[in-house]
Formats: structure tokens, C-alpha cells, sequence
């Protein structure tokens, strides 16, 4: 099976259309690229294709017109990060979440605010895991 997460570009355009409130067309998401991607119109129509081909957006026939098509995320944003940073886990850390995370915090200047945010997000799933058994 191929990649199913969007690729760096992909996931600007995903952006795109996650912010939108409201089926979008492919111009107009081109539009909203202006200055963001360096890419062609044309590419920008392929990464599209590929995202409906991935799973991850959708369309709709314009009633008026039937070369137009209004696009949604079939995926949320939160959907996809936790596919992307899933990939990455077992990609570069063999599936190990806590060395993955541990690997992160040992390169990241996390302040001591952020530290008692990571020990309560710690604390909850430890009481979820609790409540589970």
C-alpha cells in the first residue's frame, strides 16, 4: 500500500482547505497558495488528485458546471497528525513512543510551565489506562 499521509506540500494544501469553512475549488486554492508554494498551477492540481487518491480530501460535481470541483477534508487535521506522527514513530524509532518522546525532550528548551503540562498530560493517561483494566 502507498503513503496515506500527506506529503510536506500535500499538508500545505490540506491546510488550505481545513481553514476553509466551506467546500473549496481548486482555484481557489490555488489563490491561497499565491506566495506560499512556489509551485505551478498544475502541480498544485496533482498534489490534489493525490490527496483524493490518499483518502484524505473529497469532491463534489459543481451543479453548473462539471469541470469544477468543490473539495472537504475527508480527514481531520488531528486525524492526519496522528497518522504522520504515527509513520515517523516507526520509522525513525522502530515504534518506540517513549523513546520517541523521550529523544524529543532531550532536544527540545522546554520551560518548567511546559514540564508540569507533559507530568498532568502524563497523570490523565495514566488514570484513563486505570480506568480501562
Amino acid at each position: 500500500m502507498g503513503e496515506l499521509t500527506p506529503s510536506e506540500n500535500e499538508w500545505t494544501i490540506m491546510e488550505v482547505v481545513w481553514r476553509s469553512k466551506e467546500r473549496i475549488t481548486a482555484t481557489k486554492i490555488i489563490e491561497e497558495l499565491s506566495g506560499v508554494l512556489d509551485i505551478s498551477k498544475k502541480t498544485v492540481r496533482v498534489m490534489i488528485n493525490r490527496l483524493v487518491s490518499k483518502g484524505l480530501l473529497d469532491y463534489v460535481v459543481d451543479e453548473n458546471d462539471a469541470r469544477v470541483y468543490h473539495y472537504f477534508p475527508k480527514r481531520s487535521k488531528e486525524e492526519c497528525l496522528k497518522m504522520k506522527s504515527e509513520r515517523f514513530i516507526n520509522n525513525y524509532f522502530g515504534g518506540d513512543r517513549s523513546l520517541a518522546v523521550a529523544n524529543f525532550l532531550k532536544a527540545s528548551d522546554i520551560t518548567e510551565e511546559q514540564i508540569d503540562e507533559l507530568r498532568s498530560i502524563l497523570d490523565t493517561l495514566e488514570d484513563s489506562k486505570h480506568k480501562h483494566l
